[in-house]
């Protein structure tokens, strides 16, 4: 169902899309719109990885790293079926981390420092678990491409006043409506599509590292560490907030039409259902910190 739902939503930015260029210049905006999407996406493909990455000044952490968070990612990798991803590390207090890629054989998972501070190797198992669910999922590709196409529409819309043909066919008044509505409701079915995708990787994810009440527990623990430190350079760029597990920026707490995440009660209580009436919590386990011995039998060795 959530690729449907994913499906229905990228069709609906689409036709926005193709709708916006019809009004600004006819059959040959349609054909420019096309154009325009193509090679913004082309781009975004190729290069979005790298970007993020630099905006938010991801280190590389090596394979030999001695907090063992490469040997964590490469097993839970094992379990997901996935190459090894690259591991970056993101010098912030705040707890989170996402992915990024274009495909599995080109992805990378980020975490911060904080994340590494607050969580237990069992938690960010959970963690590392629901962001190679998105990289398994797809996701990191198709918010690429959403994101390139709210970004175009946006850029379309600003440029609706100097095209003769949209006041033609809509007035002056039609025009500025446009330019203002045209770039909500794109922004508007990318946050769905974005949310719809979380709870997707949350299910995967828990399936990925076996224990759902990991990254339950999880969750909570980042959504009271996000809210209580910031994260400067996501205030910086907030296009990419809707990468990371849990909103990184301030001020959103409802499963709402403008929220790029869901609610986190809302995706703790279905992760607590697939778990069970037997479900137990995660250990309370010292956070991460030195290196501890890997049982070869573990859900990630």
């Amino acid at each position: 169902m959530g690729y449907v739902k994913t499906a229905m939503l990228m069709a609906a930015m689409t036709a926005l899309f193709m709708g916006l260029g019809y009004l600004m210049g006819g059959t040959g905006g349609t054909v420019i719109a096309l154009v325009v999407a193509a090679g913004m996406n082309a781009f975004s493909w190729w290069n979005s990885d790298k970007m993020v990455l630099r905006m938010h000044n991801a280190q590389p952490v090596g394979p030999n790293d001695r907090s063992g968070l490469s040997d964590l990612v490469a097993g839970l990798a094992r379990n997901a079926g996935l190459p090894m991803p690259a591991v970056y590390l993101i010098d912030t207090p705040q707890p989170n981390a996402f992915a990024t890629g274009r495909n599995p054989e080109n992805a990378a998972v980020a975490v911060t420092t904080g994340l590494m501070r607050s969580l237990s190797r069992e938690q960010l198992a959970g963690v590392i678990a629901h962001e190679l669910a998105h990289i398994r999922n797809r996701d990191t590709a198709i918010m690429t491409v959403t994101a390139t196409f709210a970004g175009a529409i946006s850029m379309l819309a600003n440029f609706a006043l100097f095209f003769g043909g949209s006041r033609e066919r809509m007035g002056i008044v039609g025009t500025l409506a446009m330019m203002i509505l045209a770039p909500m409701a794109a922004a508007l079915v990318q946050m769905a599509i974005s949310r719809t995708r979380e709870y997707a990787a949350d299910k995967t994810g828990a399936e990925i590292c076996r224990n759902p009440m990991w990254l339950a527990s999880a969750l909570e623990r980042i959504e009271a560490g996000a809210a209580r430190v910031d994260n400067i350079a996501a205030e910086r760029h907030p296009a990419t907030a809707h990468m990371f597990i849990i909103n990184p920026l301030h001020g959103q707490g409802a499963d709402n039409l403008f929220a790029t995440h869901p609610s986190t009660a809302n995706r703790v209580a279905a992760l607590r259902a697939m778990a069970g009436p037997r479900a137990e919590p995660a250990p309370a386990a010292a956070p991460w910190g030195a290196p501890e011995p890997r049982d070869p039998s573990g859900p990630w060795g």
